[in-house]
């Protein structure tokens, strides 16, 4: 095996993917949001720096080939699985349809791929595909930030009953605690997550279509 910056890159990403569930075992939140956060964003980073570097640097390798999307199915992976399990319950069931598309796409491709072997090449990564990852990692990231307003408004309002957040949240009462862009905050960064989580989930059965349809000739008794 060669190891280079680019493979390197890579193998971080990989190392990166539990390491966002061990965030939410040794932190409490919002700082778990805030590092799963940051260190989901890094990653993302390093996925197109590593094949940017790999290419420009003309250091292609097949354990790069092998591990980049790896780390990024673990990265999406292992993240909307935290999403799904942390989101508060007003938003849980509208992500957990397009997180079980996403996830079942990425099981039954891989398995494509698996049953293939030599042929997997006929199911090349195409620029639909890419973008389907892009808007997943954007989609991920926003919904995480989403948690961090969550807990800051939570924090901000920790004493105040219904009727007195309603005065501030109406402009009745001075809102010494800025809980109103909080909760702007925290609306939008939740609804545009899941539209863009949406977006990623139709992406996704599109190009799991299209890897199948691919692979059809290959999948014919005696082919």
């Amino acid at each position: 095996m060669k190891w280079n910056l680019p493979n390197i890159l890579t193998l971080l990403r990989l190392l990166a993917a539990p390491g966002l569930a061990v965030m939410f075992l040794y932190f409490t939140r919002p700082y778990a949001d805030w590092f799963a956060l940051l260190l989901f964003i890094s990653a993302a980073i390093t996925d197109w720096f590593d094949g940017y570097l790999a290419r420009a640097w003309k250091q292609e390798t097949k354990i790069g080939a092998m591990l980049d999307p790896i780390a990024d199915k673990a990265m999406v992976v292992i993240a909307l699985m935290i999403l799904v399990g942390y989101s508060n319950e007003h938003w849980t069931p509208w992500l957990v349809l397009p997180a079980t598309v996403i996830l079942f796409r990425e099981v039954f491709v891989s398995g494509l791929r698996e049953y293939l072997g030599d042929t997997a090449g006929t199911l090349k990564v195409t620029k639909l595909a890419k973008w389907k990852t892009t808007a997943q990692m954007v989609a991920i990231a926003i919904l995480f930030s989403q948690g961090i307003f969550e807990h800051y408004y939570v924090m901000s309002s920790w004493g105040m009953d219904n009727a007195l957040i309603d005065q501030v949240l109406t402009g009745e009462v001075e809102d010494l605690q800025g809980l109103r862009w909080k909760v702007e905050a925290m609306f939008w960064s939740g609804r545009i997550g899941l539209w863009l989580i949406w977006i990623a989930a139709a992406l996704t059965l599109i190009t799991g279509a299209d890897y199948l349809r691919k692979a059809m000739p290959h999948l014919k008794e005696g082919a």
